[in-house]
């Protein structure tokens, strides 16, 4: 006899590009939250909702928490992600730190710092266990970490690979209070999918692009528009502007002879005709905004929120 549902929701922290947005995708089954190399991918606090057979955990993926070293992004914006990041753990019933296997670091220390302050049940999950080759050492980076640090649950898990995930999820609906889901089996998220268009294109900017630029760039979609399609059944019509912060910065987006952008727009529509299950319309244009990435008020305008 299966026990009672639980339904809650579990705020995932991090410092930045330790795979949060890879787990909540895998928790919740599709691609809502994106994902690359670079740190600060994440600029925004996303609701991932994942359905199980024992109830719904409804998972805020959020902007890693960074100290001030390393930072890249404008001041502006590297203060409004981290309000957002530790905004997430307002309202929430537990919360879910990820961190590396085999590294714990003064940034980990920082998102521990944070949640144990909010008095929230902390569940560590130890993500990219699949790279650790020789997995008898993972036994004394895991005594380290733990020791004098209180934990609910510590799980090796790697999001890539789906290892262990079922024993996460387990763990973190047990600490769930009991109660229907809040959401539709069918949902995914509580972002619209002009939003989710956005940050798409957003991803193959900080995916095709050199290791600074990225960090300039942001995305504004400004037109999002359904019809019918004789052949897909529904084709989306989007017009998004890739926003950077100088001309030179324009060109090389841009690419010789338009290429690039091409190539950051095919790969985009394609991501977005899977997640959409319908046929794309893409159309991209690069603008320069001087300076939107330390100007609240220009961050606010393009969308972004504590």
């Amino acid at each position: 006899m299966s026990g009672p549902s639980r339904s809650g929701a579990v705020a995932v922290i991090g410092r930045p590009n330790v795979g949060k947005s890879t787990l909540v995708n895998a928790l919740v089954g599709a691609k809502i939250s994106i994902t690359s190399n670079r740190p600060q991918t994440t600029r925004h606090r996303l609701l991932g909702i994942a359905t199980f057979p024992g109830g719904q955990l409804q998972l805020v993926d959020t902007p890693g928490i960074h100290g001030e070293q390393g930072k890249r992004s404008g001041k502006a914006m590297h203060r409004m992600m981290n309000r957002a990041a530790r905004g997430a753990l307002e309202g929430v019933d537990a919360a879910l730190l990820v961190i590396e296997a085999g590294r714990w670091d003064d940034e980990d220390a920082l998102a521990f710092d944070a949640l144990r302050s909010a008095g929230l049940p902390v569940v560590l999950a130890v993500n990219q266990v699949d790279r650790i080759k020789d997995k008898a050492a993972l036994l004394p980076f895991l005594a380290d970490t733990t020791r004098d640090r209180a934990f609910v649950a510590v799980h090796p898990v790697s999001a890539l690979k789906r290892i262990g995930l079922d024993d996460l999820v387990k763990t973190l609906l047990d600490l769930m209070p009991e109660g229907e889901p809040a959401f539709g089996e069918d949902e995914i998220t509580d972002k619209s999918q002009r939003f989710l268009a956005g940050e798409l294109l957003r991803e193959q900017l900080m995916r095709q692009l050199g290791a600074e630029l990225p960090y300039a760039t942001t995305v504004e979609v400004e037109k999002f528009e359904e019809e019918p399609s004789p052949k897909a059944g529904v084709l989306y019509r989007i017009d998004a502007v890739i926003w950077v912060e100088r001309d030179g910065q324009k060109a090389i987006v841009i690419g010789k002879g338009g290429e690039r952008l091409r190539e950051i727009g095919r790969r985009a529509r394609e991501q977005m005709e899977r997640l959409f299950d319908a046929k794309v319309f893409l159309q991209t244009w690069v603008r320069v905004r001087e300076g939107w990435s330390d100007d609240e008020v220009a961050l606010r305008a393009l969308g972004y929120r504590d």
